[in-house]
């Protein structure tokens, strides 16, 4: 195994450059760099789209210093912002130089912000680990064991209601259902039960540790049912499916014929088996409902996470936040595709992926 978990690694490393590369070479095409963000800012605060429309031409976001709007500004005010964004170097130059910093986990400071991108994201990180966190544990708490007793009772009226529910389920888009909840409990035309804003109340810090606790646990009630909705629904069935496979297995069949109860064969030899594909699963679920958290779910909730940091970055053109994050991300979900195996191995020692190699 440790020869497998070697070859992971080393496999990440040119994963990672790989995926820096083509991102950062779409960049060298996107209009709207964050000089022409500065520009158009001084030349009237209008959008910096609006002057790209209206402009005819496409905008290299460093390579080409005739910006649109900037031709009634200096040019030496211009050349102080490309060396100051660090523009006025190549391409080429800028991404090995960039490389080098993540390397060494040096991400660099926002261009509009005046904080660095680590504590950028850790100042966000509260309302992801919320989200993240809380949808999954939550899904996992109620689809295992729904899925389990809907494969136990397979063509039962009840299966036949409860997969019902679960394809509505599946079907409505988080941020409708979302919207949904706002209108019917937190003040719009029914109930006003749930807060709408932030994670915490502005009294917080005067409350006692109960006190701090509920109150937590109030403001994220919404907006984790509106994230969780999907995952329960996809993880429900994913359960169901697998027991099924494992319980017309004939070790089943076998067991139920030496007389064992049905509790026994189904927890004492289904379970392991069949709950091999979905607990190995928790880590990249969460990660994925993590760093792949709901821009418009935290909009509607006013939570200020990592969603709204990386379309705002976007927009904004601020790429040490976006390569910086992308960066990062990137390698977490790296390792935890490795981890995700290491969880197999774990629940059945039987695996052995290094004899696939």
């Amino acid at each position: 195994m440790g020869a497998y978990i070697l070859r992971r690694l080393l496999l990440v490393i040119p994963t990672l450059i790989g995926i820096m590369i083509i991102n950062f070479t779409l960049t060298q095409f996107v209009p709207g760099g964050p000089i022409e963000q500065i520009i158009a800012q001084m030349e009237g605060g209008g959008d910096v789209f609006e002057g790209i429309a209206g402009g005819g031409s496409e905008l290299m976001q460093g390579g080409d210093s005739d910006y649109v709007g900037a031709r009634g500004l200096p040019a030496d005010f211009i050349a102080d912002l490309e060396r100051e964004f660090g523009f006025d170097k190549p391409p080429l130059e800028r991404f090995l130089n960039m490389m080098w910093n993540y390397m060494r986990f040096d991400f660099g400071q926002s261009y509009f912000r005046s904080i660095s991108v680590v504590d950028l994201v850790l100042e966000k990180m509260p309302v992801s680990i919320t989200l993240g966190l809380w949808s999954t544990l939550i899904a996992y708490i109620i689809s295992i064991p729904l899925g389990i007793r809907k494969a136990v009772r397979d063509g039962s009226k009840f299966d036949t209601w409860t997969s019902g529910a679960i394809i509505v389920g599946y079907a409505i888009p988080g941020f409708l259902f979302a919207i949904l909840l706002i209108v019917l409990f937190a003040g719009g035309s029914y109930f006003r039960i749930f807060p709408l804003r932030g994670l915490t109340s502005s009294n917080f810090e005067d409350l006692s540790m109960i006190g701090k606790v509920l109150d937590y646990l109030w403001h994220i009630t919404l907006p984790v049912l509106a994230s969780t909705i999907s995952a329960f629904a996809t993880l429900t069935l994913l359960t169901k499916n697998s027991f099924l496979d494992e319980i017309k297995k004939q070790y089943v069949i076998t067991a139920k014929a030496k007389g064992l109860a049905e509790k026994r064969v189904l927890y004492g030899h289904v379970f392991r088996n069949a709950m091999l594909i979905v607990i190995s699963g928790f880590p990249a679920l969460f990660i994925g409902v993590f760093f792949g958290g709901s821009l418009i779910i935290e909009t509607l909730f006013s939570l200020d996470g990592l969603g709204r940091l990386g379309f705002e970055a976007a927009v904004a053109r601020d790429y040490p936040v976006v390569f910086g994050t992308l960066f990062a991300f990137s390698l977490i979900g790296l390792v935890v595709g490795i981890l995700t195996d290491l969880t197999y191995v774990l629940i059945d020692p039987r695996i052995d992926f290094e004899a696939r190699g």
